[in-house]
């Protein structure tokens, strides 16, 4: 056996440094390892032999990337280069776009443990038109509010949490949390910072959309990324024109608006739509198939036809040994649930991260309330906070009917969508793990409380560890008598 260390991310002022400090070479792109892995399934040659002919001819490893990729269609390959990107200053509405890409890595500017300055986007698609003063001087009043409020909540916080406050090392905790409700008044024009980690295929993909999005900055976002990756690596990031299919196919499906029934607002926030029927006898027939040789139309019929204690057995063996960190084995991908919610901006900002979820959304819709978090009452600035929201919708509705979804921007994290989401039962373990967890935001905890409220009712056996990573051993414990091995650090 061999195995290579056969490169790893090096930040880009080192990549300068060294080459400035070596000869000239061509070789400084992640081009050369596509090419040479591209080469693996027909050159017999050892991988660390192909990466070398790749790095010495660069310009025929970029010739053998183009034939590979584009030709003969193994896009797969272009996996294998990785960009890092720092992408600063972009609205809230721009980073959704971003990270609706699933096979991406980013990490965001925290709105709940940093300070919110003055800084916002300016859309084009409003610097232009008529609002522009308006849309500033409301901005102006939300960040106004957003900073006398976060010192309130702060002194608030502290006050309430008297016992934590006692410890200093607590302090950064209970600041995030005045900080965390504060934000609820800033906009979705709020600039943000993220670091985006990315291979050249899903870039491409990138790319292409962003180049097809309605919003100025996000197409301005997609160029950027694009001139930079292609200066390193120009043979693996080729198709990146707008297209039809990207800028036509949802404006042609509004159409069909018009063809909807108008129905009364939905009661619940979060509502359970659709799940699998049998999904606790569709997952005990997936694990007696994993460990058989029968079909799964036998395994199934024989899961029917067994006492609920049986099936209990069965899962309780298939979480054993399971501890808080665990993901559950994979035959819990089977059962599925579809969640209709209403969320706040701050809830769907942290929701749109379960990127193994389908998740699709509505625009913001002023008519489905706002969402005020409770700290907001009990420092008695309930009534300023509406009073800027309803200030804002005005705006909005003033800029709606000429500018469209751009005026979207002027809407504030407290303000509220339609997301519908459907999920499978590992997945949302592992949602639960995180959100239902005592350390979790507030917002993002009750719902996902409720989405396991709803799933225990219809597969009560296939959720029967659910809960956040904090409540784990408890739970376990109800179910096997014994507390788990480990306990979730604090």
């Amino acid at each position: 056996m061999k195995v290579n260390l056969a490169g790893y991310n090096l930040d880009s002022t080192v990549i300068e440094e060294l080459k400035k400090s070596s000869p000239e070479r061509a070789d400084v792109t992640p081009e050369t390892l596509s090419a040479a892995y591209a080469r693996i399934s027909r050159d017999p040659r050892p991988i660390d032999e192909l990466r070398k002919a790749a790095r010495q001819e660069v310009e025929k490893a970029r010739k053998s990337n183009e034939m590979i990729i584009f030709k003969m269609g193994h896009h797969s390959v272009a996996e294998h280069a990785v960009f890092n990107f720092d992408v600063i200053g972009v609205s809230r509405l721009a980073i959704e776009a971003i990270e609706h890409f699933r096979l991406c890595s980013f990490t965001e500017k925290s709105q709940r443990y940093i300070t919110l300055g003055d800084d916002y986007v300016m859309p084009d698609e409003i610097k232009s038109s008529v609002f522009a003063k308006e849309f500033r001087a409301m901005i102006k009043a939300q960040n106004d509010f957003y900073q006398k409020a976060y010192e309130k909540l702060k002194e608030h916080v502290f006050k309430k949490n008297s016992d934590l406050a006692k410890n200093e090392k607590n302090f950064s905790l209970l600041d995030g949390w005045a900080k965390e409700d504060a934000r609820y008044i800033t906009s979705l024009a709020t600039q943000g910072q993220l670091g985006l980690t990315i291979n050249a295929r899903n870039l491409e993909l990138m790319v292409r959309r962003f180049a097809s999005n309605p919003y100025s900055e996000v197409r301005q976002i997609g160029q950027e990324i694009f001139n930079l990756a292609k200066a390193v690596a120009p043979s693996i990031i080729l198709f990146t024109a707008a297209n039809d299919y990207d800028s036509k196919t949802y404006a042609e499906l509004a159409k069909f608006r018009k063809l909807q029934p108008k129905e009364g607002a939905q009661k619940e926030l979060v509502s359970l739509e659709d799940y699998t029927k049998d999904a606790d006898n569709i997952l005990v027939a997936s694990l007696l198939h994993t460990i058989s040789k029968a079909s799964f139309t036998d395994c199934r019929k024989a899961a029917s036809k067994m006492t609920v204690a049986k099936k209990k057995d069965i899962v309780k063996t298939a979480c054993k040994y399971m501890e808080f960190y665990d993901a559950n084995l994979r035959e819990f991908e089977y059962p599925n649930l579809t969640y209709d919610i209403i969320m706040s901006a701050s809830c769907f900002a942290q929701m749109k991260r379960h990127r193994t979820a389908t998740i699709t959304v509505q625009d913001y819709d002023p008519s489905l309330g706002v969402t005020i978090p409770q700290a907001i009452r009990e420092v008695k600035f309930d009534k300023e906070f509406r009073e800027i929201l309803c200030r804002t919708e005005d705006l909005y509705y003033e800029m709606e009917p000429k500018l469209g979804i751009f005026a979207q921007y002027i809407l504030t994290n407290a303000h509220r969508r339609r997301v519908l989401l459907g999920v499978n039962a590992r997945e949302l373990y592992h949602i639960s793990r995180f959100r239902e967890d005592e350390h979790a935001q507030w917002d993002i905890r009750e719902v996902t409380a409720e989405m396991s409220k709803l799933a225990k009712k219809v597969m009560p056996l296939t959720m029967m560890l659910i809960s956040g990573k904090d409540r784990y051993p408890e739970i376990y414990k109800k179910v096997y008598g014994v507390p788990p091995k480990l306990t979730p650090p604090k």
